[in-house]
């Protein structure tokens, strides 16, 4: 029996990444995501004001952070696979793949659900629903939750797309010590940011609002390069770990605003970068399991499609039904379980085959580049 027990142990053990490949950066995101799921679980009232209720508060009250990581990590890994040179066009055509099917999916599952099960997800009109399948719709705060209430994050992450040419021809520009600089100047601010809102009452504006979650994406950035450079000086896995989830629990001594990003902006600047570093070095990570991989690609349309499946149970079930211990549990598996399965379904059937039908859908040019198209990392026009 022992040699079949080694082999089930080599098994379970985490391959090395292959070069370049950043696998415990995928396995995060499923953390994150479940993360703002069950921080869902808790707004929606599953379990009620008892021990466990109490339990979930405090160790998921902060979950609005796991967004924080994602605008984080994607600035991170767009500054990672930058390919110097590109056309703007096409990186926006790559991006474009990444996100519009699994979006216009959910957005439709969205209006069907609107108009049978859940009249609370209907759209004020018809702008409000265009600006949501066109990602603008948290540019007006009043439409920030149009049709699928998380898509308001993908406004803030089409935003980030859309600069990120002109904001990456600058940063390739800048040195070690330049790259840090922005990077803690960006810090900086989104730890500056809760205070103006407590003092000019910014409310839900410095939570959804696209300007103001771009620092937490220039801060990726900044940390991806330097990452890329050879030059990240940081502590290890654990140590990053530890004080990310210091600053996370963090979160429940401080005023709400401080839970979005602030409290753990330094932790996730730091854990990010040990991660990829751990991936690039060859360091044992938990977080590039196989499985932890595989959930963390199924992480998108999991986050984009759960809030979905915890409104159609509440328009069945009613609204915070704050139930016992044991009943709230079996609700929170039962969502999570359906949440996973339309996540899988959605991965293999709408979003890898809408990426592949985006991409062919570009035929490589075979004469020279016109001279007005535009490449970003070389400073504009070519």
């Amino acid at each position: 029996m022992a040699p079949t027990t080694q082999r089930s142990r080599r098994q379970e053990t985490p391959a090395p990444p292959l070069p370049g490949q950043l696998p415990s950066l995928t396995g995060m995101r499923w953390v994150a995501a479940f993360v703002v799921f069950v921080y869902h679980v808790r707004n929606f009232g599953y379990f009620g004001p008892d021990q466990s209720g109490r339990l979930v508060n405090w160790a998921f009250g902060a979950g609005a952070a796991g967004v924080s990581f994602f605008f984080i990590l994607s600035g991170f890994v767009l500054a990672w696979t930058a390919r110097p040179g590109e056309r703007a066009r096409t990186f926006w055509r790559r991006r474009l793949a990444r996100i519009y099917p699994v979006h216009l999916a959910t957005a439709a599952v969205a209006l069907l659900l609107a108009y049978t099960l859940v009249p609370g997800l209907r759209p004020g009109g018809i702008r409000e629903a265009v600006a949501n399948l066109l990602l603008v719709s948290s540019w007006n705060p009043q439409w920030w939750q149009a049709l699928n209430p998380v898509s308001w994050s993908l406004t803030c992450e089409a935003f980030f797309y859309a600069a990120f040419p002109a904001l990456y021809a600058v940063l390739r520009r800048l040195g070690p010590r330049g790259l840090t600089v922005l990077a803690l100047a960006g810090g900086a601010v989104v730890v500056l940011l809760p205070w103006a809102n407590t003092h000019h009452a910014l409310g839900w504006t410095l939570y959804s609002f696209p300007l103001a979650r771009l620092p937490e994406f220039v801060l990726g950035a900044a940390l991806g390069l330097l990452v890329k450079a050879g030059a990240w000086r940081g502590p290890g896995l654990d140590v990053s770990l530890a004080i990310t989830l210091t600053g996370y629990f963090l979160t429940a001594q401080l005023p709400y605003e401080y839970g979005y990003a602030a409290c753990t902006v330094t932790g996730l600047a730091l854990l990010i970068p040990a991660a990829a570093t751990a991936d690039l070095t060859g360091t044992p990570s938990f977080w590039r399991h196989p499985r932890m991989v595989r959930l963390g690609e199924w992480s998108f349309a999991f986050y984009l499609i759960h809030i979905l499946v915890m409104r159609t149970g509440e328009a069945l079930f009613g609204a915070r039904p704050h139930l016992a211990a044991v009943p709230a549990l079996v609700a929170t598996v039962a969502a999570l379980a359906l949440s996973l399965v339309l996540a899988w379904a959605l991965y293999e059937g709408v979003e890898r085959p809408g990426r592949r039908l985006v991409l062919r859908s570009r035929r490589p040019a075979t004469g020279p580049r016109p001279t007005g198209a535009r490449r970003f990392g070389r400073g504009g026009r070519g």
